[in-house]
């Protein structure tokens, strides 16, 4: 279970044991929406550039290729060959993002796959039940995750529906958890407090939803529109009400100084499709801030993407290179680009870590910061 090491501050350093090994936090969850990181990285590639999760989604497994498929060929990690911690997201957020062909009632949403257009539903039951299937590490409790703009009458609304959910989750869970066919019966359970920008709505979920007594806590619906002021503020109201010696997670966030603000204000998981989508469009982070390889000054320059990364892209491969690849549409200048960016964020979050342990967060982080901003 979860141990907290070490706090610098609120910042926390925490180790996660789990079925599948040991999680090192703060972490950085890399996205494989559909069992695969968008850019032709494969597991092998997530081990090499020091991956400690991998995170995949619910709904787009279950309408592809199908969860009790994935069941059948023995859980997700034998499906994609990762030996390691996999978090499933509920598929609540892609319900919602599919705003125009969805109905959601109390005992669960109606909506049409985006796929074929057939008609499906899925509530907090049929949400644990697919997560079991795939066999995931931990499963996240099935929520809604309405606009960041939505008034306050439906944001009430929305959470006290989405607390009642979260203990219809745990249960399902226990039951599953019981089951002989079950593969991973040890898989763990992330409630989500929600409430959009209203400080009063989201300390007061947080409250009851600890109550429930989970293995982790996200706060969710943060990455959704509103500013990073608001953000930030959200955070500092609401992370003092979850619980310390749990995980501590913020879905869908973010930059590199999205994060390192969120560490300060005491989170330790994070996920973001931001490097690898970025990569697959020539955007790179570097400790200068972010290049865009694209760029006609790169033409001739033959140094790595960054001065001493030792991604397997700054290994051997010049920013010229990287650049013509990319001109020529060739895949792997997406591929490198990716692998560089997941090794930027990785690394960075064992930095973090270190800072922690060693209590110079603060300076690492004002540090870290500026020379991203000030560029090269």
């Amino acid at each position: 279970m979860y141990e907290l090491l070490k706090t610098d501050g609120l910042a926390k350093r925490g180790r996660l044991e789990t079925v599948h090994g040991v999680i090192e936090t703060p972490v950085f969850m890399n996205v494989g929406t559909a069992a695969a990181i968008k850019g032709a990285v494969d597991a092998t590639d997530l081990r090499e550039i020091g991956t400690q999760v991998e995170l995949s989604n619910t709904y787009h497994l279950h309408v592809r290729p199908g969860d009790e498929v994935i069941k059948k060929l023995g859980g997700l990690h034998k499906f994609m060959v990762w030996d390691k911690p996999i978090l499933t997201d509920s598929g609540g957020f892609q319900v919602f993002s599919l705003a125009g062909l969805r109905r959601i009632k109390e005992e669960g949403v109606y909506f049409n796959s985006h796929i074929d257009g057939r008609k499906i539903f899925m509530g907090p039951e049929e949400s644990m039940q697919i997560q079991s299937n795939l066999a995931s590490t931990i499963a996240m409790a099935f929520d809604e995750c309405p606009s960041s703009v939505a008034d306050r009458d439906y944001m009430e609304r929305s959470v006290n529906r989405t607390t009642r959910w979260l203990a219809r989750c745990k249960e399902k869970m226990g039951q599953l958890n019981e089951l002989p066919d079950t593969i991973n019966r040890h898989q763990l359970l992330f409630g989500i407090n929600q409430g959009g920008i209203y400080e009063d709505i989201r300390i007061r979920h947080a409250k009851e939803i600890t109550e429930l007594n989970l293995d982790g806590y996200a706060v969710g619906g943060l990455a959704v529109g509103e500013s990073h002021e608001d953000m930030y503020r959200i955070l500092d109201a609401v992370v003092p009400h979850l619980p310390q010696d749990k995980p501590t997670y913020l879905m869908g966030v973010g930059t590199p100084e999205n994060i390192l603000e969120a560490v300060e204000r005491g989170v330790d998981f994070f996920d973001c499709v931001y490097p690898s989508r970025n990569g697959r469009h020539g955007h790179v982070y570097t400790n200068h801030g972010k290049l865009n390889m694209f760029n006609a000054k790169y033409e001739l320059d033959a140094r790595p993407i960054e001065e001493g990364c030792r991604c397997p892209a700054c290994r051997s491969f010049s920013r010229a290179y990287v650049r013509h690849l990319l001109k020529a549409k060739e895949m792997l200048g997406m591929r490198l680009c990716v692998l560089h960016n997941l090794y930027f964020y990785n690394t960075m979050m064992a930095e973090i870590r270190d800072a922690i342990e060693n209590g110079t967060y603060a300076s690492y982080k004002k540090e870290k910061i500026a020379g991203m901003r000030a560029g090269e």
